[in-house]
């Protein structure tokens, strides 16, 4: 039961702050915590594995306000170790029952009474108060979410795939949907932290990171790719040939007088989802020689003469001048 279990477990102690920390220097080293000890990075290693859990178990209670109220409370009621009588004498050095209980629970006309004598001991309370009963039933609390990562390869990203995930020392396997992006995070409801006193468990916050491919990259639903066409193909006109992402090749028209920069576009070869059916968008890249032979040297000279006069940054400079 978390009541009786908070008395003998220090989370500030495990997640290595102070008691007055406050939410972003629990949750900064929670994270850091919980990167270090993650089971993916600490593989056979139970210690390891052990405290991965308790500080999973410790940042659920602390980073939620209610629960960690609750907990201060509990704390301060355990005095470091005293017992605490059923009169109002309390532990020594430290609160009695009746006046940690009544700060938490005041009204009434006065101090809350208990007694040991046939109404139920200590035990009994904390399950009125965490379990089954009507108080556990009032005060039911989300539980938090669970903040997880994952990698994958471009051609897995495009396709959609399915990952496996270890938390707090369980394995999973997640659906990663096809067309997802680098960055982008999926949440799956209930696969995090359970809820207490009857709520409903939190989610898992999955962040997906995508490797990038060395020749494609994703706009939306589409692919793009870049491909290298020489002056020729680029001026007379061509077809070429272009790779897809699936290892088969398209052919492709590239009409004469075609600039460098210019993409073209080949319906249906993008990323499928359920919804839609993306493209591929060919950028065309003209490419220039660095080594001619004379052959070639004297067949551009001469293009060069042929087309003397002619000034493509004509236009340019009027805009310029505009």
């Amino acid at each position: 039961m978390a009541g009786q279990d908070w008395f003998e477990k220090d989370f500030y102690k495990t997640l290595g702050v102070s008691k007055d920390a406050d939410d972003a220097t629990i949750k900064k080293a929670y994270r850091k915590l919980a990167r270090d000890l993650h089971p993916d990075r600490n593989p056979d290693d139970a210690a390891a594995e052990a405290r991965f859990k308790d500080v999973g178990e410790a940042y659920g209670v602390l980073s939620d306000p209610e629960q960690r109220k609750q907990y201060d409370a509990i704390r301060a009621m355990a005095g470091g170790g005293a017992r605490f009588s059923a009169g109002s004498g309390g532990p020594s050095g430290g609160a009695g029952f009746e006046d940690v209980f009544g700060s938490m629970f005041p009204g009434g006309g006065g101090r809350t009474r208990f007694s040991t004598g046939g109404g139920g001991g200590f035990e009994d309370i904390l399950q009125d108060m965490f379990g089954g009963g009507g108080f556990g039933r009032r005060t039911a609390q989300r539980g938090g979410d669970i903040v997880t990562s994952a990698r994958l390869p471009f051609r897995h990203a495009v396709e959609g795939s399915t990952v496996q995930l270890t938390t707090n020392g369980q394995s999973m396997t997640v659906r990663i949907p096809a067309g997802v992006k680098d960055g982008q995070k999926i949440r799956l409801r209930g696969k995090g932290q359970p809820g207490r006193g009857g709520g409903e468990p939190g989610d898992m916050v999955v962040t997906v990171h995508v490797d990038p491919h060395p020749v494609f990259t994703m706009d939306g639903t589409n692919l793009r790719i870049t491909v290298p066409v020489t002056f020729a193909e680029a001026a007379l006109g061509a077809t070429i040939e272009v790779p897809t992402l699936a290892g088969d090749v398209v052919r492709v028209r590239v009409p004469a007088g075609t600039p460098s920069g210019r993409t073209l576009r080949v319906k249906g070869r993008g990323v499928s989802t359920p919804k839609t059916t993306g493209d591929l968008l060919v950028t065309v890249q003209v490419a220039v020689p660095t080594n001619l032979s004379t052959k070639a040297k004297r067949a551009v000279e001469a293009f060069a003469n042929a087309t003397e006069g002619e000034d493509p940054r004509a236009d340019l400079r009027a805009q310029a001048a505009r």
